[in-house]
């Protein structure tokens, strides 16, 4: 039998033209994320995804945010896809009332996750350097552009889903720290430079023929581009805890992207980006094994403590290079 959703999602598709009368649909959900409903939907011939933001989000702990960011999503989309098309998918309606909207789907066979690709142990530098790239295309082609800002009035939305459970809950954990991470809240909320995606992650990452793709852009903010720099290094740091037999290859992948992106950087002199990514990383670092997230391959004590101390380190000591930080840490892996 056919599972069908919540009733509010086919009569909003059907008011976007996207379910005509006559055509037989089925609804499979899908696994993704902790924050959205998604469902694969087929309609005669036509197949397609749908996304609705959810209030309460799917974790243990008690983490709640706006509804609103849907639309914020679709915004992403259209914004970077002006710069960068291959990186993004295409949008095929939205219900702001109903917070879904629908978009292509891409299929898995020519579309494949880059964290299963670094699950296998798969760890292509030249895969980190086309996700460098099109990010910084992306930040490039928005950075100081007033009207792009505009779009993005999300700055409470980012900070109840970024802000708040990886740097703020983690203060809270930590209280010797705490003084350090609050402190990047404050520099990260007050920096507005350019469009960032906010889940810049390898499980919201696909390696297509065209590039990689980003999905999953419900954080999006007219922000400090710092942060999706950080935000996905940081995986490549947590996942040599993941797939010990891959920890060169993680490292290599994360020296390629932050030389790519950081080649890239226009708006500003690339060492001062790189400094925010520097003080930033150790905090996100901490956050997934500490925060209201933490990263579900992470799960031994042991390995949460060399978290923890690395991630000490470089909070009480900050770094202006990222290299400190790889070298540091393929030491502590060594160790």
């Amino acid at each position: 039998m056919t599972e069908m959703p919540d009733p509010v999602i086919p009569q909003a598709l059907a008011r976007l033209g996207l379910l005509p009368a006559d055509a037989a649909a089925s609804f499979t959900p899908l696994a993704g994320g902790v924050s959205s409903d998604i469902w694969r939907v087929e309609a005669g011939a036509t197949v397609f995804c749908v996304k609705r933001a959810l209030a309460k989000l799917k974790v243990q702990a008690d983490w709640r945010a706006p509804v609103a960011r849907n639309r914020y999503e679709v915004a992403y989309f259209r914004t970077a896809g002006e710069i960068v098309p291959a990186a993004v998918p295409r949008v095929l309606g939205e219900d702001a009332e109903a917070g879904l909207f629908a978009m292509e789907w891409l299929d898995p066979a020519l579309y494949r996750l880059w964290k299963e690709e670094l699950r296998q142990g798969r760890a292509d530098p030249a895969d980190a350097e086309r996700v460098g790239s099109a990010l910084v295309r992306i930040h490039s082609g928005t950075a100081g552009k007033a009207e792009v800002a505009a779009r993005f009035p999300t700055d409470a939305i980012f900070h109840a889903i970024r802000l708040e459970p990886y740097l703020e809950a983690t203060a809270r954990r930590h209280p010797d720290l705490a003084e350090r991470l609050y402190d990047l809240v404050r520099v990260t909320a007050s920096t507005h430079r350019a469009l960032v995606h906010g889940d810049v992650s390898p499980k919201n990452i696909l390696l297509g023929p065209d590039g990689p793709v980003l999905l999953d852009a419900e954080c999006a903010w007219y922000g400090d581009p710092a942060f999706d720099l950080a935000f996905c290094l940081n995986h490549m740091l947590l996942k040599g805890l993941w797939n010990p037999a891959a920890r060169d290859r993680f490292l290599a992948c994360f020296r390629t992207l932050a030389s790519t992106y950081l080649d890239g950087v226009t708006w500003e002199p690339a060492a001062e980006v790189e400094a925010r990514v520097a003080r930033l990383l150790p905090g996100l670092f901490l956050g997934r094994v500490d925060g209201k997230s933490p990263v579900e391959y992470v799960t031994d004590e042991v390995d949460k403590d060399r978290v923890r101390r690395v991630a000490a380190h470089f909070l009480l000591n900050p770094a202006d290079r990222l290299d400190d930080i790889a070298d540091a840490w393929e030491k502590e892996l060594r160790s």
